[in-house]
């Protein structure tokens, strides 16, 4: 029973070995002529040649260049667009009734009033010594004009003359110096009143009565809410389709809408997250709008142009680049490097490629650039 097993394998061994080795003899040993075999041997390389000469067939799209839908959404905030912290330039005993923090004010309203003290006293004893100096100073005038006269007529020595001016001159500065201590009187007075500087709301209560407010003591917070700003940021790529004055518009986080202008786009970004802030002033005359609700904002923006591809078409050079293959006139096949602007539901919007481009949508992770590709383009048939 072995021995059928090694009879077999030793013929389909001389049979292999004469086809291989001995393939002219048994072509001459079935009839058939050296040249026709090498005819057919040249035939099967013709449609080798003919089969690897073949073009590789790709999918191209032409795709042209349109406007991007001008408007960028960003995530925002409320912020009153003027806060401030009314501090005391006097130190004093505080004598007014203070404001429940909520309370409307308007400008020029009395936030805090601080207690005279002697400052009352003061400014009167400053009018005083203004009169005293002015009195003197009408004397020095007198006494020097009848000096001036009596000289020029030879009845006066010329140094009396100069004592005269001398004491013109004091009495002069004597009168100054009052009047100053009497502004300087009256503006300590006026420092007694804090008033709010611009209509708005207390974000805390004034100063209790009775409590004491030194030189740099907080009396009250007054925000101002009509106008409100929307605050945002931008990232890099944002920032350049913004300008000051553009429409914009935020949906709040209690569902409100509101619509205003950019006030202010900063021309330095955050060091922790390389974003710049941006500002919206819409107005907010009922001040239902609070300060710190979460918004969602929409900028109208410049119109920026460019290619939406589709996200597969998208490929990767040797140099990591990322890019598009192309077609040109002549069915060979170019790299083209882009720029990402935005996506979108039906792919990439890119820049960097001309006008119109007829972008390889299938088969372009098998071509490399400069070579003939059979062209057929999405749609037909």
């Amino acid at each position: 029973m072995r021995v059928v097993p090694l009879i077999t394998a030793s013929l389909v061994l001389v049979s292999l070995y004469l086809l291989v080795m001995e393939r002219d003899m048994l072509l001459a040993w079935a009839g058939a002529e050296p040249a026709q075999a090498q005819a057919v041997a040249d035939a099967e390389s013709a449609a080798d040649a003919a089969a690897g000469s073949e073009l590789f067939a790709v999918v191209v799209e032409r795709i042209a260049e349109r406007d991007l839908e001008s408007a960028i959404v960003l995530r925002g905030r409320t912020a009153a667009s003027r806060s401030v912290e009314v501090r005391a330039e006097t130190t004093g005993t505080v004598i007014s009734q203070p404001r429940q923090r909520g309370s409307l004010v308007a400008e020029g309203d009395i936030l805090c009033e601080i207690d005279p003290g002697t400052r009352a006293a003061s400014l009167a004893e400053a009018e005083a010594r203004l009169e005293e100096a002015s009195a003197r100073l009408a004397e020095a005038e007198i006494n020097f004009n009848t000096t001036t006269r009596l000289s020029e007529e030879g009845y006066s020595a010329q140094n009396r003359v100069a004592t005269a001016e001398a004491t013109l001159r004091a009495a002069r500065s004597g009168v100054e110096a009052a009047q100053a201590g009497i502004e300087a009187a009256r503006a300590e007075m006026a420092r007694l009143t804090i008033a709010a500087p611009f209509a708005g709301v207390l974000e805390v209560n004034s100063a209790e009565h009775g409590s004491l407010l030194a030189a740099g003591g907080l009396c009250a917070t007054v925000i101002q809410l009509d106008p409100m700003l929307v605050v945002g940021y931008a990232a890099e790529t944002q920032i350049d389709r913004l300008t000051a004055g553009a429409m914009a518009g935020a949906r709040l986080s209690n569902g409100e809408q509101v619509v205003g202008q950019v006030t202010f786009l900063s021309r330095a970004s955050d060091p922790a997250t390389r974003t710049f802030r941006v500002e919206i002033t819409v107005p907010n005359p009922d001040l239902a709008i609070r300060d710190g609700m979460s918004a969602d904002m929409l900028i109208a923006a410049t119109a920026t142009r460019g290619h939406l591809v589709p996200g597969s078409a998208l490929t990767i050079n040797d140099e990591g680049t990322l890019g598009l293959r192309l077609v040109d006139a002549t069915n060979h096949t170019v790299f083209a490097p882009v720029t990402v602007l935005r996506d979108a539901p039906q792919g990439f919007w890119v820049s960097g490629l001309p006008a119109e481009a007829d972008v390889i949508v299938v088969g372009q992770e098998y071509v490399t650039d400069g070579i003939e590709v059979r062209v057929t383009h999405r749609g037909e048939d």
